[in-house]
């Protein structure tokens, strides 16, 4: 009775470790999924880039040094390895592309032009993509860091030498500044 008993508890608590660890790998799978949804996002915006500069760079002649910083953070986001390293450059990218889209609003022939209204509608399409894409893999990898980190799982976690996954955060601090909006219609 005793033995059964025992082979009993031996079989539950190795179903309970396969199913600990099946539940860790759909977590890791599932993260790995959704960092290549913001892979796949990232080749799209890194390839409108240079349509948008190649369209825009013939009206912009004294706005050279922007179009440059733009290009030089492109080629730097493109070889980012890594969530934390992609974050940093992609920031880098976004704050480069939202000073050309500054400068394309002080040139009325860029303004009203199809081709640059066509490109801005679509790379800020696809920041919007990003930016859901990066809300769904922060919140799968925040489940997989938990169901890691959480016991009895952090048991089997260790015992398989899982890695907690990276998460984007905002690595600027200007960027965590509240904006100043004035309503006030008096001057």
């Amino acid at each position: 009775m005793f033995t059964f008993l025992f082979l009993g508890v031996v079989v539950l608590l190795v179903g309970w470790a396969i199913a600990k660890y099946n539940s860790l790998i759909t977590l890791r799978n599932q993260t790995a999924n959704g960092w290549k949804q913001i892979d796949v996002q990232l080749k799209r915006r890194h390839d409108l880039i240079p349509n948008l500069i190649n369209t825009v760079k013939g009206q912009m002649q004294f706005e050279q040094d922007t179009l440059e910083k733009v290009i030089q953070a492109r080629n730097a986001a493109t070889t980012a390895t890594g969530v934390a390293d992609a974050a940093a450059k992609e920031n880098v990218l976004t704050g480069a592309l939202s000073k050309l889209f500054a400068l394309v609003e002080n040139y009325p022939n860029l303004k009203s032009n199809e081709n640059v209204k066509q490109l801005q509608e679509e790379l800020t399409s696809t920041e919007n993509k990003i930016s859901f894409s990066r809300q769904f893999y922060n919140d799968i990898a925040t489940r997989f860091n938990i169901a890691q980190q959480t016991f009895p799982g952090n048991l089997i976690a260790g015992m398989f030498k899982f890695v907690t996954a990276e998460l984007f955060e905002i690595s600027d601090a200007a960027e965590r500044a509240v904006p100043t909006v004035d309503l006030n219609l008096k001057r």
